[in-house]
């Protein structure tokens, strides 16, 4: 099925359980393109620009890496988190948040090469790190004075995508996350231990 073409019912309640997921991660806000996401269809404004290059994914991996790194499970990059990145930012995101989402990619590696003197990919990681949280916080800032209307902060786009795709890539669902594959057993109230994975939504 391609992204153009009506999604069945049990993948749209899939999609919005994500959605509703990642919004929770991010404290509420809605997501950039949600209804496009949510639908799987482009809208009006909706335009087809040129496609991610091999590079440009590279990048958006190591960006998500950044965000959410390997621990005591494959990080985003093993998601290939950066790959759906891209394609989310080419079906859902109209021109005006797809030209913001490739200037952040400059601005990114503008701001690295600025503080440590080369490029974003050439970096060490706690370089990366240091740049994506300073970059992070100034999108919390951005994002907190918003007016309705403007745009989103780039990062806050790449949060977003990274999630998104990390969580409900198989990686993200079945290693980050419990998953029984449904239909289950309903169990209306299940004992918590403090420091146990969370479960992942029906698919």
């Amino acid at each position: 099925m391609t992204h153009h073409q009506r999604l069945s019912e049990s993948e749209l309640v899939t999609r919005r359980e994500a959605i509703q997921r990642v919004t929770a991660l991010l404290g509420g806000v809605a997501l950039v393109g949600g209804e496009a996401l949510l639908t799987g269809r482009r809208g009006r404004a909706q335009v087809t620009a040129a496609p991610f290059t091999a590079d440009e994914i590279a990048f958006l991996d190591e960006v998500a890496d950044t965000i959410l790194p390997a621990t005591g499970t494959p990080g985003a990059k093993a998601a290939q988190t950066g790959a759906f990145m891209a394609l989310m930012v080419q079906d859902t995101y109209d021109e005006r948040n797809q030209k913001i989402f490739r200037d952040g990619m400059q601005k990114i590696d503008d701001i690295t090469r600025q503080a440590y003197g080369v490029d974003f990919l050439q970096a060490k990681p706690a370089q990366r790190l240091a740049v994506l949280e300073e970059i992070d916080r100034e999108q919390k800032a951005y994002s907190d004075a918003r007016a309705e209307g403007t745009p989103a902060h780039y990062f806050r786009m790449m949060k977003e995508l990274a999630l998104l795709g990390y969580f409900t890539s198989e990686i993200g669902c079945t290693q980050a996350q419990r998953y029984i594959e449904s239909p289950g057993r309903f169990d209306p109230c299940v004992p918590y231990t403090a420091g146990e994975r969370t479960w992942a939504p029906h698919a």
